[in-house]
């Protein structure tokens, strides 16, 4: 059993930055690219400098503490400096990605009550001019990038003040410079008045649901996850990060923590194949964040590339990676590192596992000065461990980075718990389940039936059941919305994850489903299907629909047409059908309701990417009471899941 340590940490976010920055001064803090397309790299005191210079700057312009900011920015140099200037001032930011459509990012601005907004471009601030009237408490906006003349004469029209961010920061380093002790003091004496209690930010996360789900996460929540974090992170001082995630997600925000808390680096890239290896190449990362899709489109390109090779290389490359799986499980078993859902004994699993392992050693040595450590060197040479969050990582993907020597750590979380609930130790990862249990998180299995907790008392070891935590990482609650966070966290302080696992007999957690609806995808997009569902139902040729997709790449629909509709119109429209179900098999008809779902889940209806449902299945026969329906009249998700697995597993081929 692993021990832990705690260490001690400050009440807030801004005091660990400060200590950072004081001992390690000349250690970078951000590597990003100039607009030529040089690396350029920031050191601790720099950094620090910029943030208490950009703070001061906020508050001249009327930021203050507890005001909170719309930011609308994927990850660069400029939205770590703006999040902990904001920080600074006790402000919390309001985050959100460029992909995030007007409509979702208005309700966003509207519903925090921000007066003030950081987007990183003009389509950001055109998505907020569209329908201006729907912020009316929005006033004054800074953008990184620079607008059209067009877009600025309407941001005036629109009575909202407005600065670029490199003309904010050179005017504010300047006023920094010319009264460094005064404006220096006064900052850094307003940080002892931030509480570990008060707000840090409100993400949401819903995307075009109509119920408001600001998750409010307070510099508490993040500093119990410090205090902790070494025991999981084993980073040397001076390690990079590559960041490619979006920023504003829970998982990657946690990492621009985590980073100078450890006295690390950040380097800003792209999730794209080409791009990213070429930065690999140059930071030479420790530490990589990503999503089960990053890691199985990085993955993929390997063996296609290898595949264009052919000959001997493909044959010695597929041969090698057989036999480092083989190596890999067979080494778990001597070092007791089997995911044990089921009560087994590790010393019959070492007798069993030692003589393969033995033999196979040599072989996997072989397949590393051929192969692996070539392939290894594409990631820079330095990244011997990676973290995969945000969705459930494949066990084909998983096998194969324990099978070429890359160390592939899984995590769990949400955004509630700000967000990391579990992760694999690195010295002792077991490949099935997300890891050992945070020490700061106490966790309890309960029974549940169709998504309903109907058990009171822990179930022990390999009993599935809803998973509850109880930590001070849990959030402060919903922003404005009360009602919703006492549907969550109960009395005594436990939290609904919504999600369902077992407890092993290591005292480690494996996710077997969600009890909830939100279906998330491989690159870690949180849907709500209801809303997709509803847009849909407005059709008169369908009668039902599931959105499907858990753990993959997108979205798709099972969906039951209302058989007279369809018939209707088959009649009318000369489509032939010796039966109802051939008339639905009939090409004709499944564009037609391909075209429906193509024109319903669209941009212009306000959903996301996304959001695009790809692949749908006719269903023949309507859904049943006590079959796919509840009493309620309710869809049983699981029950239709389980009756339709064949036709879900179609779309996904």
């Amino acid at each position: 059993m692993f021990h832990y340590t705690f260490r001690d940490v400050p009440k807030n976010l801004p005091l660990m930055i400060k200590a950072s920055a004081e001992a390690v001064p000349q250690i970078t803090l951000q590597a990003a690219k100039n607009k030529a397309g040089q690396w350029e790299y920031f050191n601790y005191e720099s950094v620090y400098n910029d943030v208490i210079a950009l703070a001061a700057a906020f508050k001249k312009i009327g930021i203050e503490k507890g005001s909170n900011v719309a930011f609308i920015s994927d990850n660069c140099r400029q939205w770590l400096l703006t999040d902990y200037a904001l920080l600074f001032l006790g402000a919390a930011d309001v985050p959100r990605g460029c992909d995030s459509m007007g409509n979702e990012i208005r309700f966003i601005i509207s519903f925090a009550d921000c007066k003030f907004g950081v987007f990183e471009n003009e389509s950001q601030v055109s998505k907020v001019l569209d329908k201006v009237e729907e912020v009316p408490l929005l006033k004054t906006i800074i953008i990184f990038n620079k607008m059209s003349e067009e877009t600025e004469q309407k941001v005036e029209k629109a009575g909202l003040r407005y600065y670029y961010f490199d003309d904010f920061l050179t005017k504010a380093r300047a006023d920094y410079e010319a009264d460094k002790e005064n404006i220096k003091k006064e900052i850094e004496a307003g940080l002892e008045n931030i509480e570990s209690e008060d707000t840090a930010t409100i993400i949401f996360t819903s995307g075009t649901t109509g119920t408001p789900k600001g998750v409010m996460l307070t510099h508490g929540n993040y500093m119990a996850q410090m205090s902790v974090i070494h025991n999981f992170l084993p980073a040397n001082e001076g390690d990079m990060w590559l960041s490619v995630l979006p920023v504003w997600h829970s998982f990657e925000r946690l990492i621009q923590y985590v980073a100078p808390l450890l006295h690390n680096g950040l380097a800003y890239s792209k999730p794209v194949g080409q791009i990213l290896l070429a930065d690999m190449a140059v930071i030479k990362p420790a530490w990589m964040c990503g999503v089960p899709r990053l890691w199985e489109a990085l993955a993929k390109g390997v063996k296609k590339a290898m595949q264009k090779k052919g000959g001997i290389a493909l044959v010695l490359f597929n041969f090698f990676v057989k036999a480092g799986g083989l190596y890999a499980g067979q080494r778990d078993k001597v070092k007791g590192l089997v995911c044990r859902i089921r009560k087994r004994s590790k010393i019959l699993d070492f007798i069993t596992g030692i003589i393969p392992f033995i033999l196979l050693w040599p072989v996997k040595q072989l397949g590393d000065v051929i192969i692996f450590r070539k392939l290894r060197a594409k990631f820079g040479g330095k990244l011997h461990i990676a973290i995969s969050g945000g969705g459930a990582l494949q066990k084909d993907i998983d096998d194969f980075y324990r099978a070429v020597g890359l160390n592939l750590l899984e995590g769990y979380g949400l955004t509630e718990t700000a967000p990391v609930i579990s992760f694999r130790q690195p010295a002792e990862p077991r490949p099935g389940c997300v890891g050992a249990i945070f020490p700061t998180m106490e966790i309890k299995i309960l029974k549940e039936d169709h998504g309903i907790v109907t058990g009171t008392q822990p179930l022990p070891p390999g009993q599935k059941g809803c998973i509850f935590v109880r930590s001070k990482q849990v959030m402060k609650g919903y922003y404005k919305r009360p009602d919703l966070t006492e549907k969550v966290i109960d009395k005594d302080g436990w939290f609904n994850t919504g999600d369902l696992g077992i407890m092993t007999w290591d005292h480690e957690l494996k996710i077997t489903g969600r009890a909830k609806d939100t279906i998330v995808l491989l690159g870690g997009e949180n849907i709500e299907p209801a809303v997709i569902e509803a847009e849909l139902l407005t059709s008169d040729l369908i009668e039902s629909v599931m959105v499907v997709g858990q753990d993959k790449k997108y979205l798709g629909a099972l969906i039951v047409p209302s058989k007279d509709a369809v018939e209707d119109f088959a009649a009318e429209n000369g489509v032939p059908g010796s039966s109802y179900k051939a008339i639905l098999e009939n090409e004709k008809i499944i564009n037609l309701f391909e075209e429906i779902v193509k024109n319903s889940i669209s941009p212009a209806k306000g959903f996301r990417t996304c959001e695009k449902i790809f692949k749908i299945a006719l269903l023949p026969e309507s859904f049943q009471v006590g079959k796919e329906l509840s009493a309620k009249q309710e869809m049983m998700r699981h029950k239709i899941a389980e009756i339709y697995r064949e036709q879900i597993d179609s779309l996904f081929e």
